[in-house]
């Protein structure tokens, strides 16, 4: 019996093709986001990238491995709107150990569709922190604190409304919720699952997987059960400009971008026509600015830094004896520590960054102003006038002219009296570009 090889190759080709095609449309695809950090209009972005790409790709469902310290309120809001509108399962894993989902993150956990934390990770805390100070103003100080406890209360009223909102189309623990949010109450996995807070509590990705197939979640377009069995596990990270941006976000980052910029600057205006320096510190400023235009800060901070550099600035055209340099020093250093004071931990600029970059760019300044003021003080020693009070001696009695000799030149001298040849000389003025005036040396006030 004869078998043609080339009908058996073309027959095994169409099968592939046909199973591998069985396969894929069987396959079960789970997106997967990993976030650990602030939530900021950057992080957002990419989580609501990721949800965009699941529904694109039809996918099982998606799951955002999460650890945060909270954030913005705003941030929050978007990500919470769009999970509760999503058309794909969402899946909220609070995890590694020692993970948090506190703050917004308390938000975000329970507007998922499907709930999960790992053992020794906690919830809670979702009490809203007051962002930035009120700067600038000139109010009575018990006017202000009532404002202040006005904006306080509506914001936490805002924030219960729309926890328990969440939590009751979820069907999760509203009570615990509000809590969270009015008392700052702070769980761990094990009491969360227990009241009802979350769904599941898994050690890893995989019994996380296993748990998810067959459960059953409320989408807008009816009852879905997930299907895990099989399924493939797709990763999502954050795009390069979107890393680049969430790093811009850290308030210290900033504030370093600030530092850098205004000593490029200063230098550059110090030393016009440098071009590197100004390039540099034009471009760390705006950097600057954009992080501070979207984080939460103090204006009056703002304000402070601002001044610094107006005053390190003019040091330089108007020489003030380090007066000048003195305000600035102060001003920066009470703009940097009231640029974010009012903020949470997480958005505040770490004191162990702080306090080195402003005595280290105070040391700096000092240094330029001292370095100033001593070459101020300091003898010429170029020219005709860095001949004055140089020593010589006669090479033609002066009588009252003759001739010196000063550091192995010789000069036309004149000189009150007479000096004999031999003796040495000192230079009093020089009275045109051949003749000196001189006087001899009184060795005793040596």
């Amino acid at each position: 019996m004869k078998y043609n090889s080339k009908k058996i190759l073309k027959y095994t080709v169409i099968l592939s093709i046909i199973i591998l095609s069985i396969s894929f449309a069987w396959a079960n695809d789970i997106l997967v986001l990993e976030f650990d950090g602030v939530i900021n209009p950057i992080s957002s972005s990419y989580i609501l990238d990721g949800l965009e790409k699941a529904e694109d790709m039809n996918a099982e469902c998606m799951i955002l491995v999460m650890d945060t310290p909270g954030g913005l309120m705003e941030s929050m809001r978007d990500i919470t709107k769009a999970f509760m509108n999503s058309n794909v399962p969402i899946v909220v894993y609070v995890n590694p150990k020692g993970a948090r989902a506190a703050s917004a993150g308390v938000f975000i956990t329970m507007a998922a569709h499907v709930a999960v934390m790992t053992p020794g990770t906690n919830i809670g805390a979702a009490h809203p922190v007051q962002m930035g100070g009120i700067g600038g103003q000139q109010q009575d100080e018990e006017k202000q604190k009532e404002q202040q406890e006005v904006m306080m209360e509506k914001a936490e009223n805002d924030a219960v409304a729309q926890i328990r909102s969440i939590a009751d189309e979820r069907g999760r623990n509203a009570d615990w919720g509000e809590a969270a949010v009015r008392e700052s109450e702070s769980i761990v996995a094990e009491e969360a699952l227990k009241l009802g807070v979350i769904d599941y509590i898994a050690d890893n990705m995989d019994s996380l997987i296993a748990l998810l197939n067959g459960v059953k979640v409320r989408l807008p377009d009816g009852e879905y059960m997930i299907s895990t069995e099989n399924a493939t596990i797709v990763r999502y990270g954050m795009k390069v400009q979107q890393r680049i941006l969430f790093t811009l976000l850290d308030p210290t980052v900033a504030y370093l971008l600030m530092m850098l910029g205004m000593l490029g600057i200063f230098l550059e205006l110090s030393h016009p026509g440098s071009i590197l320096p100004g390039t540099v510190g034009g471009i760390a400023i705006l950097l600057a600015l954009y992080a501070f235009q979207i984080l939460p800060i103090n204006y009056t901070g703002v304000l402070l830094i601002v001044f610094a550099i107006i005053l390190f600035i003019l040091e330089i055209k108007i020489p003030s004896f380090g007066i000048l340099t003195i305000g600035g020093v102060i001003s920066l250093g009470l703009g940097s520590f009231l640029l974010t004071s009012g903020n949470a931990d997480f958005l505040r600029i770490s004191l162990k960054v702080m306090f080195p970059v402003v005595m280290g760019v105070s040391a700096f300044f000092i240094f330029i102003v001292t370095s100033g003021l001593m070459t101020l003080k300091r003898k010429v020693s170029t020219g005709k006038e860095g001949l004055v009070g140089e020593i010589g001696f006669v090479l033609k009695t002066l009588n009252p002219t003759g001739k010196v000799k000063i550091h192995g030149e010789i000069w036309n001298a004149r000189t009150s009296g007479k000096i004999k040849k031999g003796e040495r000389i000192i230079v009093k003025e020089v009275e045109s570009l051949m003749w000196l005036f001189v006087e001899k040396e009184n060795r005793d006030n040596d």
